[in-house]
């Protein structure tokens, strides 16, 4: 396998690392450049922005005033346009000007010179990462107009100071703003190292990035310290959380350890039963896996532990081995079914589909990677991927009962410290 830096564009997969020797540009350079492109791209889109507005306010003066601008000319609506941040093309809505004594369209200059894709420049966005690396939002939004093309004079410095507070939303945001009735933590191998996402589903359906950690896969005192993290940012519990999970050991202790009984654990049912069929014969597995997958989709929580039981007896004789994974967790993979959620909600939180869905977007960002040399590499790679892929997540399918999920929650941590009450 070649050591360097991979990137895909237009279907076809380029190695960088030779090329960019020859001209003078490292390969490292490379993958500082594409990476803090993906991560300033939301600043890059307002700058184009702020230039597009700025230039219709001097041709037409301002928004339903008779007075400014040039005689004559006035705002035609907007269309559907694109433009370029350095070399990556985007949509855009692109304000229309219109000159109604010449019966013509007045082109925007800034629109037509972001028409063209330009190369970067690598010491401008060795600026700006410093100016994240050290948290100084102003200076790094100072350096994005010039670093996407836009003149200086076209951003004026309201949109500095914005755009400032607006990266620091990014990188330091507060959890405390949505009510999360739902955590979906899941990981993703990069090389020798697991990065476990952390997705909040909110009470209102929509997916939320929580943030990430790079771990071992059975290394429970970070998953710990990930978990405490996410709760100084502001991760609310008092009302109950339902975590979403795989059979990771370690993760679920952490979760144990920090949320307590504040939090019950659903167990992916795709990866138990997975786990479970490895275990057989290649030509058995499709028949238990069918078998499986019914007895999960009963109903009722009797129904379906009854029906996992009986086909617990019938795996004995087949391979004990099965029999123990199947044990292993077994109440935890019933959680929406003892709840009495499962019918109105299982489509979407009986496994951690929703975020294996977003681990395979991530992938496509990161994995022609073939070759991570620090973890600063990675993490970059993964945040920069991961703020691109957010506003394209669309909330889970079924999210109406998710009030509902929130109300039994709360009654179950009341119920589980009532007892433990009584118990002491």
């Amino acid at each position: 396998m070649k050591s360097g830096v991979q990137i895909q564009r237009q279907g076809k997969v380029k190695d960088v690392s030779a090329s960019t020797a020859a001209a003078g540009w490292p390969a490292e350079e490379i993958e500082t450049t594409v990476a803090l492109i993906q991560a300033l791209i939301p600043l890059g889109l307002h700058a184009v922005g702020e230039a597009l507005a700025a230039e219709v306010v001097a041709l037409a003066g301002d928004r339903y005033r008779r007075t400014g601008g040039r005689p004559g000319v006035v705002r035609w609506g907007q269309q559907p346009g694109s433009v370029y941040l350095a070399d990556q093309k985007l949509p855009i809505p692109v304000p229309r000007v219109r000159d109604q004594a010449a019966n013509r369209e007045v082109p925007l200059a800034t629109y037509e010179r972001l028409q063209q894709p330009r190369a970067a420049d690598a010491g401008l966005f060795r600026k700006i990462l410093v100016g994240l690396t050290c948290r100084q939002y102003a200076a790094c939004a100072e350096a994005v107009p010039t670093a996407f093309g836009l003149s200086a004079s076209s951003v004026s410095r309201r949109f500095i100071r914005a755009s400032a507070r607006h990266l620091q939303t990014l990188c330091e945001r507060r959890l405390d703003r949505d009510e999360f009735v739902a955590l979906v933590l899941d990981g993703k191998t990069f090389a020798a190292d697991t990065i476990v996402i952390a997705l909040g589903i909110t009470t209102t359906g929509e997916k939320k990035i929580l943030g990430f950690v790079q771990t071992a896969t059975e290394n429970e005192p970070v998953w710990a310290a990930f978990l405490r993290e996410l709760l100084e940012r502001g991760l609310r519990t008092e009302q109950g959380l339902l975590c979403v999970m795989d059979g990771a050991k370690g993760l679920r202790k952490a979760i144990q350890t920090v949320f307590g009984g504040q939090a019950v654990v659903q167990r992916c049912q795709w990866h138990k039963r997975e786990n479970v069929v490895r275990y057989l014969p290649k030509g058995q597995q499709a028949t238990w896996r069918r078998r499986l997958q019914q007895a999960y989709e009963r109903p009722t929580y009797a129904e379906a532990k009854a029906a996992l039981l009986r086909l617990r007896q019938a795996l004995r004789p087949v391979n004990l081995s099965a029999v123990t994974s199947l044990d292993e967790g077994f109440e935890e993979t019933l959680t929406l079914h003892r709840l009495g959620v499962f019918a109105t909600l299982d489509i979407s939180l009986k496994t951690t589909n929703c975020l294996e869905s977003l681990n395979a977007q991530l992938g496509q960002l990161t994995d022609k990677v073939d070759h991570w040399r620090t973890s600063d590499q990675k993490q970059r790679w993964v945040a920069s991927a991961l703020l691109l892929i957010e506003p394209r997540l669309r909330r889970i399918k079924g999210y109406r009962p998710l009030r509902q999920l929130q109300d039994t929650l709360q009654r179950e941590r009341q119920r589980q410290s009532a007892l433990q009450s009584r118990i002491a």
